[in-house]
């Protein structure tokens, strides 16, 4: 039934968002005369407004930071909040990948009988760093790395690949990102929530359920395609 299974990459392939959620509570503390609440939503205002200019992942996020730490502070940050955040984001760079439970096992046997693509959103040079740390890079025919996944990106992708949609499933953490669009144009999608979800990421249209799979973990896709076929 499926010639080709897609993968997204972070918080589907590895942990991602808890590095994120981490430095943001650090990024808290360092304001902490602000209060958390009102430098988580600064924070995500300028995020959101920034997305345009910078798109996703660790560079934009620290940028984001810096802009935050001048608001909130009326520009009276110092150079050294500033070198603290620029730090916040080097750590967050060097971070090592942990893969998601049973990620490398499916990964590696589904590559046997399928086409795997990866299609991950986010900072190009971050995203080849990551991939290759991973080890998983081998089993993949291709790797896609996009600013943003929106119904356009995903036909893209298939018409490049020549990849009939029908016999296409997607498998990822978000459902604005990996789920909606690839239902939206009559793809597979597999829904494999992870523990906590961008704010951003939680805002979508709504899909019913019964127009995807949802699992609780990378481990069951391979019994969920055998009984799909």
């Amino acid at each position: 039934m499926f010639d080709v299974i897609a993968f997204d990459a972070d918080d589907t392939l590895w942990h991602n968002e808890s590095i994120f959620t981490l430095t943001q509570q650090k990024f808290r503390e360092m304001l902490s005369s602000h209060g958390p609440e009102v430098v988580d939503q600064t924070l995500s205002s300028i995020q959101l407004k920034n997305l345009k200019h910078f798109g996703y992942g660790i560079k934009g996020f620290i940028l984001s930071m810096i802009e935050t730490s001048i608001e909130l502070t009326g520009g009276s940050v110092s150079g050294k909040e500033i070198q603290q955040v620029l730090d916040f984001g080097q750590e967050m760079l060097a971070a090592p990948i942990e893969l998601m439970p049973h990620v490398h096992e499916v990964v590696e046997e589904l590559s046997k009988n399928f086409n795997l693509l990866l299609i991950t959103k986010g900072d190009l040079i971050d995203q080849e760093i990551k991939i290759a740390r991973s080890g998983l890079a081998d089993y993949f025919a291709a790797v896609e790395i996009v600013s943003d996944k929106t119904i356009e990106t995903y036909k893209k992708i298939l018409t490049q690949h020549k990849i009939d949609v029908s016999r296409f499933m997607m498998v990822g953490n978000s459902m604005r990102s990996d789920i909606v669009p690839i239902v939206q144009i009559g793809g597979h999608a597999v829904h494999i929530p992870y523990s906590s979800t961008w704010e951003h990421e939680q805002d979508h249209p709504y899909v019913d359920k019964n127009h995807y799979s949802e699992l609780k973990h990378m481990g069951m896709l391979p019994k969920l395609i055998k009984e799909k076929k």
